[in-house]
Order: C-alpha cells, then structure tokens, then sequence
C-alpha cells in the first residue's frame, strides 16, 4: 500500500499540517472586529481579526492550546477560558481587542469548568460554573460592580442560556428534573433572581414521552422579551419563538419548496434585525441554509455546495458567512456572496475521496454509513472510525484522519450508530439503559454489509475510535472479539465505573440519565456495559492513547483497564500523552496518528507505517 504525495511531505501529513480556521464570531456593535481559532502557528490558538484593517493578530499563546473564546457587544474584549494544560478547569481572562496584558475577567469567581459566559451590552456579565461538589452555579456581576453575586445555583448540571439585550432578563438551561439528555429552561429577571417563566416538557412525563428544550437566544432589540428556543415536540429540533413577557409560544412549522415538512433537525439564530432567523437544516450527515422572514413566513433557501455547513452567521449588511467542507473538499469560511471570506495561510490540503451513503438495515431500524474506497479492487483492508458524543453523528465533511487511512489503502466506514444526532429524537432517545451495547449492535450490521458486499477484508478489519468512539471500541473487543482483527482506542471509557467516579460531573449526569440511575442504584447495566467486564474475552491486539489530564475519560480508569490486560498476556500497547481529551498541538496529533498507523501495519504484516 502506498502513499500519495505531492512532496516530500505525504499527503496525510500535509492535511494536519495544513491551516485551518473557524468561523469567524464577531462583536454585536462592532461588526468589523472578529474572532477565530486557527492552527497556523502548529497549536490551536485564539485570533483577533480587524475587518476594516485587515490586520489578524495571535491572542493566545499557550503550550497545549486554546479554543474557547467570546467577544464583547462592544469589540473592545476578548474573554478567552484559562485552563491547566487541557483539564478544563479554570477561570475566565480578558485582554484589549488591540493587545495588552491579560487579567482576569470577574474577580471572586472561583476555577471550575465553564458553564457558559454571557456578555451583556450595559456590562452586565454572566459567568456559569460547574464543579463536582457544588454543582452549577451562575455568577452575575452587575455594570460597575467589583464583585459577582449567585443568581442561580443547583445541583444538577445546567448552565448560561442567553442575556436579553438590556440586561434586564437571563435565560437558563437547566437539567433539576434528573435527565441529562433534555434540558428545560428558565427566564429569571437579572435584578432580583426571580422566576419570570419556565419551559419544562420533562417533569411530570414519562420517559418516553421527555422532550428538551434549549435556549437558542433573545431578539437582538433592546426591550424585546422573546427568546428563540430548540424544541422536540414533534420528534426533531425545531424552533419556535417564545415571547416570555406574554406568555406565548410561536411554532415554527417550516416546510420544504414541496410543502413537506423537513426531516431531521432544524435549528436557528436571529439576524441583526430581529425581523427574521437563519434556518440550518441538518439531515443524513450533511446540512443546508435558509432564511425565514418572520412577517410574511417565507422560508428561502440559500447557496450552499453540497456537504455540511459546520457554522454560520447572518451578517449585518444580510450575507451569511459560513464554514463549509466535504469529505472530499477542506474547509473554508465563504459568504452567500459567493467570496470566500477567510482562507487559513499557507498551502491548500490535499483532496480526499467523497464518500458513498450506506443503508443497512439494523435491528433498531436503517443505520445510515458513510463509506471512501481508496484506489485499486476490493476487499480492502478497513477501518471502523466510530464517533464520539454519543450525542453527535459522523458528516460529509472533510476530517484529515480518515483521509490519512485512504492515504494507506484502508476503505474508511463511519456509522450514525442509535444515538447520534440528525436522524430525530427517536434515534438519538434509544441509546437507554444497554448503553454501548445497543450501538455495537448497529455497527455489527454495518460490518455485515461491509463484508458480504466485498468492501470488507474479513481479516483486515479494525475497529477505531475516540472519547465515546473509543469506548466503543474496547467494548466491541470484548463483546464481539470474531468481528475484528485490531483495535484502536483513543481517550476511551474503559473502567465504566471508576470512569463515573473521577469524571467531570456533567458527565456524570449524563450517566446517570442513559443508565437510568447511579451504579449503586442499578449495577447491573453499569456492568454489562464496562469494556472492563469483558476484558478476558479480548483476542485482537489493541492499541490505547490517554491524555493524563482528561476530566471526561480520566486517566486512571484506563490504567486500571491497561492492568488488566498485562495481567492477561493481552497483546496492547499504551501511549500516554501531557493534555487533556484530546490534542490542540498539530505535532501531537501527527504522532498519535502516526504511531497508530504503525501499530495498524505491523499486525497486519503491512511492514513500517511511517
């Protein structure tokens, strides 16, 4: 198997080490000021943009990188989240948008993982808080004030939803009700705390009947109390207006150009003159822009290649701005004008492969697969790239990773397992109580078609994943060891139970809601879902990756998983690595990949994989 390449570099290589950016967010009243996030220096940092200038300056500069970032109304900050070498535990900074030193942001409020920021256009500010003993708490700091109060505080995991424009009202999503997987929210007023209006489609439901709600954002106009929220109350998101002044509530129920209603998910943003939203649709792995004028109720589509719109934004002058990609294509940040409106410096990455869509029938229903062919005749040597979330599905969209396994000579296949997004409530809803369990049953179907239809190497197969992804894996190893030949895990669940009592406590809700209670409560699905339970049954070869700083798959449940398969005589290798759920340094990522290549090569007798 050989690798394409255009110079010296090969062509995997050339996709990691290629720039890349995010979609710009701008400032409310300072339209022209930006922020993004971009590789450019090799590690993931924070960006200032001036539109007018055309000048872009670095504003981060840490060793293990920095994403999480936000604007003042006004430009004149950038608030950027300070952590420990990726633990996500930290504090809130700002620094002028020109440069200058940093300092931190809300005095008093103590270092915890981020429950959301909210930046008001009087000064108000909103910073939410999570930590495992004390819960969520909100910090409101009043215009002029030098210290923050609590407006809100529970022991159940929520966080910031939105501030309405003038300050006076803040929105929150919240979980009291015990289920993780759909929020309610509240509207307090900023002055005194108190409860303005509820929206809660969970408490006093049965489980099958649970709807989330989720703040989308108030109007941008001073005095306009409607927020636009994300409901399920026909099986998919969708939005609607609440006006929580009123009491009303305006269903959105869009159609198509045929008048049908649309598949999958919708969601939406406000433009800037609140007369009208921006409407993404999301369905099948792959998404698509609207406008909606809220007066006349046309709904107009706007020009997007096909592939998947990975963010947008409705633009003051009435473009939209958004960041689109293939799988075959990279990404790049273009405007409904038809320019591209950033490029990342430096040398475009090389193309890809498209991918094909896959139907499989599953014992839950269709499993939708998205399946790239590198060059030559089938069977291929293939591997089983399963996402993380679980919440979360696999997208058209260009990803340097599998492309680097094409590169190689591996067919690539990605399932939309039971449990991700896209496909309606119903299928992301089933991933309850047999948790990972249910997944691998969709997978195994897939696998199925993947060989019977002469895709597959029967003997070559390698199931590969990340985060949730690699929880899978190892729990596939174990429950399914005749189905695969290799496995690739990278910061997984290992030690389900060890891995709830370290992780961060969002996560922990989010357990206790897919199991249906704590492991005291019903340890018997936390056992029948612990890639530890099946340890001994484990006949492939696997390889494990960790960061020593990860709060959402920490460290030592993977030790004690890696303990066991030592004690085992398991063939494994372990590499462990300073940072946290994941990489932000480009370097970093090329080794890990690289050094997973060369396990995947030398097991199957493919030689050196460097």
């Amino acid at each position: 198997m050989s690798e394409q390449t255009t110079s010296a570099v090969p062509a995997w290589e050339q996709r990691f080490r290629a720039a890349r950016v995010s979609l710009p967010e701008w400032a409310d009243d300072a339209p022209d000021r930006a922020l993004y996030v971009s590789n450019a220096t090799g590690t993931y940092e924070v960006y200032a943009w001036d539109r007018t200038a055309g000048t872009h300056r670095r504003v981060t500069d840490r060793p293990n990188g920095t994403t999480d970032a936000e604007l003042s109304p006004d430009g004149a900050w950038i608030w950027w989240f300070d952590d420990t070498d990726g633990d996500e535990f930290g504090v809130w900074r700002r620094q002028p948008f020109a440069g200058g030193a940093d300092e931190e942001a809300v005095p008093g409020v103590p270092a915890a993982y981020s429950a959301g920021l909210a930046l008001g256009r009087d000064g108000t500010v909103v910073v939410g808080t999570s930590t495992d003993d004390e819960g969520t708490t909100l910090h409101l700091r009043r215009p002029g004030a030098e210290a923050a109060e609590v407006i809100y505080h529970h022991a159940e995991y929520g966080g910031v939803g939105d501030l309405s424009q003038d300050g006076a009202l803040l929105a929150v999503d919240h979980t009291e009700h015990g289920d993780a997987m759909h929020s309610a929210i509240r509207v307090v007023r900023t002055a005194d705390g108190s409860t303005v209006a509820e929206l809660d489609e969970v408490t006093g439901r049965q489980e099958q009947e649970a709807r989330g709600v989720a703040c989308l954002g108030f109007a941008p106009a001073d005095g306009d109390p409607r927020l636009l929220v994300a409901h399920q109350r026909r099986g998919r998101w969708e939005p609607m207006i609440w006006d929580v002044a009123a009491g009303t509530e305006t269903e959105l129920k869009l159609r198509d150009e045929q008048g049908r209603e649309f598949p999958g998910d919708l969601s939406a943003q406000w433009r800037p003159d609140a007369r009208a939203l921006l409407i993404e649709h999301e369905y099948e792995a792959r998404s698509e822009l609207f406008s909606y004028d809220l007066a006349g109720g046309e709904l107009t589509r706007l020009d997007t290649p096909r592939g998947t719109v990975s963010g947008a934004t409705a633009r003051p002058d009435g473009t939209v701005e958004f960041l689109w990609s293939s799988a075959a294509e990279p990404s790049a940040v273009r405007s409904t004008s038809g320019e591209v409106v950033l490029r990342a410096p430096g040398p475009v990455p090389p193309r890809s492969v498209p991918v094909e869509d896959v139907w499989v029938d599953g014992p839950g229903g269709r499993v939708h697969a998205l399946v790239q062919r590198p060059a030559g005749e089938g069977p291929y040597p293939t591997v089983f790239e399963i996402h993380g979330g679980p919440t979360y599905h696999d997208s058209d969209s260009f990803a340097a990773g599998p492309a680097a396994w094409l590169d190689h000579g591996f067919a690539v296949v990605r399932v939309n397992y039971r449990g991700s997004t896209g496909y309606g409530q119903a299928w992301t809803d089933a991933l309850r109580e047999r948790v990972g369990l249910i997944e691998l049953e969709d997978i195994a179907a897939v696998r199925a078609w993947a060989v019977e239809s002469g895709l597959a190497d029967p003997s070559r197969l390698v199931l590969s994943g990340g985060s949730w992804g690699g929880y899978l894996t190892l729990l596939g190893l174990g429950t399914q060891p005749d189905h695969w030949t290799l496995g690739l895990a990278a910061v997984p669940v290992a030690d389900y139970l060890t891995a709830y009592a370290d992780e961060m406590e969002a996560l922990k809700s989010l357990d206790r809601t897919l199991f249906g209670g704590t492991p005291e409560e019903v340890p018997e699905r936390w056992h029948a879902s612990s890639p530890l339970t099946y340890v001994e049954q484990v006949g492939a070869p696997v390889y494990i990756s960790a960061g020593v700083n990860d709060p959402r798959c920490p460290i030592q449940q993977i030790e004690n998983y890696v303990e066991r398969l030592e004690a085992l005589g398991k063939t494994h290798e372990v590499y462990r690595y300073d940072a946290g759920h994941g990489s932000l340094v480009v370097d970093e990522r090329i080794k890990q990949l690289r050094l997973e290549i060369d396990f995947v090569r030398r097991h199957l007798g493919e030689g050196d994989g460097q």
